[in-house]
């Protein structure tokens, strides 16, 4: 079989060499001056097999998000049944840090992206509200009751945006689990200071 450069539909890894492209043109450009076209271009495919792949240029930045979902909400319901709802959940961030730090450099690329374009901010807080239904549901499947398993979710966002800044604007390389850690550490201190 012979593979045609410029083809899209036979090239390998289409999807990946998208996201790429995406990727750079964004960090040269930015998201708003970037177009579907150039992506396609930049990718060596043509602006239909981009549209095979993503509804629009946002969603080179949010297609993974219902993985990401899956793994939180997987992990937490796979808690041992003993473990506290703020145990389950802070499972459900261990998944996230290891599925998060699976793509190596890119949760950084994509944060210094969205942190540029308001637009995109408003769809990042969207996705991440979306979690926090996904925990609080995943947690009254496992028996825990309103308000608990929504005050846990709504907890386990919130330090999983406290942790997840830290790691992206770092200087020197952090583990994201061990930010989680110390994130949720600092949360039970607090809400343990309020409780005394």
């Amino acid at each position: 079989m012979t593979i045609i450069v410029g083809m899209g539909r036979w090239l390998p890894d289409a999807r990946g060499r998208l996201a790429v492209a995406a990727m750079e043109l964004y960090a040269e450009r930015g998201f708003e001056q970037t177009t579907v076209a150039e992506i396609a271009a930049r990718a060596g495919l043509t602006e239909r097999t981009f549209f095979r792949h993503f509804s629009d240029k946002r969603e080179v930045l949010f297609a993974g998000g219902d993985l990401l979902q899956e793994a939180i909400v997987s992990a937490v319901q796979a808690a041992p049944q003993s473990a506290a709802p703020i145990d389950a959940m802070a499972a459900g961030l261990d998944a996230a840090a290891a599925f998060l730090e699976e793509g190596g450099d890119f949760p950084r690329k994509r944060q210094a992206i969205i942190s540029a374009n308001p637009e995109l901010q408003e769809r990042e807080l969207i996705k991440l509200a979306g979690y926090g239904v996904a925990i609080a549901q995943a947690l009254r499947e496992r028996g825990v009751g309103d308000p608990t398993a929504s005050l846990t979710a709504e907890a386990g966002i919130a330090v999983f945006r406290v942790a997840f800044e830290r790691w992206t604007s770092a200087s020197e390389p952090a583990q994201l689990a061990e930010l989680m850690h110390h994130s949720l550490t600092e949360l039970r201190a607090v809400v343990g200071a309020v409780a005394a």
